[in-house]
């Protein structure tokens, strides 16, 4: 049976790719087109960053026959070294069109570096005017590759022009293809938007007729929907309702007053009847729904969700069955791990839990349900309020006459007035809790169980995580 719900879900998958499609389209297309403008943008930018290094390098030269320090003497061994990088940069610029003036643009750096080092050179030497005539030599150099710079770029210019101009072109043609494509899926949509309406209100149709032939009382018209899904099956009940109604009012005019009792006593017994079936929705049946829901989940490939509702199928029938029953600490470590994979497929990445268990402590008998609410109560404090998330650390360990449990969360820790609550009985279970079990109730069966009053420690700072501990005796006292 195909339900609504289902074809509702058939009509958003369907917009839905489509609009990831068109996104996706889109954004690579817009990557593409950005990549290859900055591709373009780099090839000017090392240019003018080139000029600029020369004449930075001019500067601090001068600045060096000025004051001859070693700080300016680093600034040029730097600015030299910028050079022969970016140098290399420019050289896989090369192409057809600026191979000469690409070439004249190197030994026009590459003199600008030796006039540079000579200049630096003949400063050392008792006589300073060679390096200031050196220096105006390495200025008109300067000035030069600035020009070379313009020259190569107005070059650049002219062997992308096609580029550009191709790009322009390739827009408009996308522009003019996105209309198109966008308007055919527009028309799709609107046909199959009317398509999967006519499949909705069809039988909807169908059905309020025979619900208006019903009301003014003509029970001859058969109803027949044949959807195959919800209506489907509502039309197969008033069809049922609409032969028995007619059967009924056979009867009635056969036995007049005798059958208009009969049929009151019909009436109630339909009442009482829905009433025992309401009453019998128990438990078990619940556990059968959930159990058909996670069968019917993995042979449809979501093994995901079949684990779930496998674990709150499992998690329910222990919070309903071992409330008032001993069990061992291996059978709260199970449920725990069911609710905890519950708590992971809500909170994902927020939720960090982490085990240690001694496996030789597994065996001990603890009451039902009391290592749950204590880490329900971890997950309810400090997991859930934060969007950051938590961290809880779960922990079983060997204390020689004993077993010890702790959980530990980094959450915003507890009060000292909540704590004394928690160990004198009087603090009530949580609203939001599944299992309805507060940590009051829980420090109450442990006394009960281990009979004595040390069972549980309480360690926490106002935003500095608790830690909850648990004692329990491996021979029962």
């Amino acid at each position: 049976m195909n339900s609504l719900q289902k074809k509702i879900w058939v009509l958003a998958i369907v917009v839905l790719l489509i609009m990831t499609v068109i996104w996706v389209s889109l954004t690579y297309y817009n990557q593409k087109m950005q990549d290859q403008y900055n591709y373009v943008l780099e090839r000017y930018l090392t240019l003018n960053e080139l000029t600029s290094t020369s004449q930075n390098m001019i500067t601090e030269l001068n600045n060096y026959l000025v004051t001859p320090t070693s700080d300016h003497l680093e600034l040029i061994n730097t600015s030299k070294k910028k050079i022969e990088i970016l140098k290399y940069d420019v050289m896989g610029h090369r192409n057809e069109a600026n191979e000469l003036a690409l070439a004249n643009y190197m030994n026009l750096i590459d003199s600008l570096v030796e006039a540079t080092d000579r200049s630096v050179r003949l400063h050392e030497e008792p006589s300073s005017e060679s390096s200031m005539i050196i220096l105006k030599e390495a200025t008109h150099i300067s000035n030069y590759i600035s020009e070379m710079t313009l020259t190569l770029i107005d070059l650049e210019l002219k062997t992308f022009d096609p580029f550009y101009r191709g790009i322009i072109t390739q827009s408009e043609g996308v522009k003019k293809l996105g209309f198109l494509v966008l308007s055919l899926i527009i028309i799709l949509l609107l046909l199959f938007t009317y398509w999967f309406s006519i499949r909705i209100t069809k039988p909807v149709k169908k059905l309020t007729e025979a619900a208006s032939y019903l009301s003014k009382g003509r029970f001859d018209v058969k109803i027949e929907v044949d959807s195959r899904d919800e209506i489907a099956f509502l039309a197969q009940m008033f069809e049922q309702m609409r032969v028995n109604i007619n059967n009924l009012i056979s009867e009635i005019r056969q036995k007049a007053k005798l059958e208009q009792e009969l049929q009151q006593s019909k009436l109630l017994l339909k009442e009482s009847q829905l009433q025992r079936l309401q009453s019998q929705i128990n438990p078990h049946f619940l556990f059968n729904t959930l159990n058909t829901l996670s069968k019917k989940a993995y042979m449809e490939g979501s093994e995901e969700t079949s684990d779930l509702i496998t674990s709150v199928a499992d998690l329910l029938r222990y919070n309903l069955k071992h409330l008032d029953k001993n069990m061992t600490l291996i059978d709260e470590v199970n449920v725990l791990r069911d609710y905890m994979e519950i708590q992971k497929a809500r909170f994902t990445d927020r939720l960090n839990f982490y085990v240690e268990m001694e496996e030789t402590c597994l065996q001990v008998e603890i009451p039902g349900l009391t290592i749950q609410p204590i880490v329900e109560n971890a997950v309810m404090y400090a997991v859930e309020p934060f969007e950051q998330g938590g961290v809880i650390w779960f922990r079983v360990k060997d204390g020689g006459d004993r077993v010890i449990i702790e959980v530990e969360d980094d959450g915003p820790g507890m009060s000292d007035e909540t704590i004394t609550q928690i160990m004198e009985e009087r603090r009530d279970s949580q609203k939001g809790q599944t299992s309805g079990i507060g940590l009051s109730n829980v420090v109450k069966r442990l006394r009960l169980f281990n009979g004595c009053e040390t069972v549980m420690e309480i360690e926490s700072k106002v935003e500095g995580g608790t830690k909850v501990t648990i004692y329990l005796f491996k021979e029962r006292r």
